[in-house]
């Protein structure tokens, strides 16, 4: 019997920790604002990656890897981590991880703008078809949901664009470089930006530190902390190293089935439009990932 390919199980399980995600970020902001939220996640997880990494540092060579890992680092989880925050505030957990889909999509124009890779009518063809399934999805959000402001809705998008150009980024420029390397490197990179953020954001005031819903939502962060960044970003920089930048962003087809589970769970809003909406969309990205058409 053929051996499962090991990335296989790599997407499996990030879909299971990514797809939870949503829903940790959704529980935390209910104690943290998002600048805080944010600063906080970062900050839980550099310390858990320093814990157990941090002499990989010394392997990062030269002012070309540098270069990548301070990218990678601002792309791949600084900014999206307040990007994400802020827009939960706004739009229900399920909704952000089917919007968070447009990764693959996102990863291939990416490709094609920065790095001259050549596309496929039908790839074309699964990048509009896509992007039709969000606009669909996003007019029938605010129609269900009407009380909840669907720009932040653009701020997803933004981050997803962020992920697609840190992937391009591993791919083409850290290949060599080992996956929990690039994670420590990242957050030696973003941690001190980070603790600013926090410093700044009224964190440690009285009225912050006495509020009886900081406790739950600092220890939803530690669980997101410790699997959905920590753990999950070694495992999604070796799931690219073993595949391709766009294989890897295809864990985006699968998160938002648990998200989906997780918000329904906790009483948020999905109609049958928005499954169908959500279906275009994963057609659309099926058919941006084929290599030949």
């Amino acid at each position: 019997m053929k051996a499962l390919h090991p990335k296989w199980i790599y997407l499996f399980i990030l879909s299971l920790i990514w797809g939870s995600s949503f829903m940790l970020i959704k529980k935390g902001l209910v104690g943290l604002t998002p600048m805080q939220l944010g600063a906080v996640r970062i900050i839980f997880t550099g310390t858990f990656l320093f814990i157990i990494g941090f002499r990989k540092i010394k392997e990062i060579k030269g002012a070309k890897e540098w270069k990548g890992i301070v990218l990678t680092g601002l792309l791949g989880t600084f900014f999206p981590s307040f990007l994400f925050a802020y827009a939960e505030t706004e739009i229900d957990s399920a909704i952000a991880s089917i919007l968070n889909s447009l990764v693959p999509l996102n990863t291939i124009l990416i490709g094609l703008l920065l790095f001259k890779i050549k596309s496929t009518k039908r790839q074309v063809l699964g990048v509009f078809i896509g992007l039709i399934g969000t606009l669909i999805l996003v007019m029938n959000g605010v129609s269900l949901n009407p009380n909840q402001n669907y720009f932040y809705a653009v701020l997803v998008i933004i981050a997803t664009i962020m992920y697609a150009a840190s992937s391009n980024i591993i791919k083409y420029h850290l290949q060599h470089v080992n996956a929990l390397t690039i994670a420590v490197g990242n957050f030696m990179v973003i941690m001190i930006p980070a603790m600013i953020v926090l410093i700044t954001s009224g964190f440690f005031k009285e009225e912050t530190l006495a509020n009886e819903q900081l406790k739950p939502a600092l220890l939803y962060m530690v669980i997101l902390s410790l699997f959905g960044t920590a753990v999950a970003k070694v495992l999604f920089n070796k799931l690219i190293q073993v595949s391709t930048p766009v294989f890897a962003s295809s864990v985006a087809y699968l998160m938002p089935v648990v998200a989906v589970f997780w918000g329904l769970l906790d009483g948020e809003r999905f109609s049958i439009s928005q499954a169908f909406s959500t279906v275009i969309i994963f057609v659309g990205v099926y058919l941006a990932q084929k290599q030949k058409g």
